[in-house]
């Protein structure tokens, strides 16, 4: 049997207003290989830019990996290893305040990426220097200008 390969991501999302025009940067690192993505939407919020770098950093795998993720989103980070969004999803939806879950056809992207990848998510924060962040921050601001003109 063959080892699992353990890739690492980074992502970050940007936006102007909430909603406004928005971008995602994703940096994928396999040993020396890297990977840079990055996308965005004229009409977005922040935390979706912040879902959609994870969604397209797992989706980038070809083959189940084990994934250590860098973020700087709090609401990303928490919602899964606090387990918030699998309550959410168990309810129809519905936070424990009874109001909707936000991005519901985000998290129905990302929930089967967990299941298939083994991740380790690790948050940083945001404009504090870690290369990585930094370099996803450039990615995401360029998306989030791109989409804003």
């Amino acid at each position: 049997m063959r080892d699992i390969k353990t890739v690492e991501i980074f992502t970050d999302g940007a936006c102007s207003g909430n909603p406004g025009p928005g971008g995602y940067g994703v940096v994928l690192r396999f040993g020396s290989i890297e990977k840079e993505l990055s996308g965005g939407d004229s009409a977005t919020t922040n935390n979706r830019m912040e879902l959609l770098g994870v969604i397209t950093g797992l989706s980038a795998l070809k083959e189940p990996c084990k994934v250590i993720l860098t973020t700087d989103s709090k609401y990303v980070v928490d919602s899964v290893t606090k387990g918030w969004v699998y309550g959410w999803k168990k309810k129809g939806w519905i936070k424990s305040d009874k109001k909707p879950a936000l991005n519901v056809d985000l998290w129905e992207q990302l929930l089967p990426l967990l299941e298939k990848h083994d991740v380790t998510f690790n948050w940083v924060k945001g404009h504090a220097g870690h290369p990585e962040n930094e370099r996803c921050d450039r990615l995401a601001v360029e998306q989030r200008d791109k989409y804003a003109k």
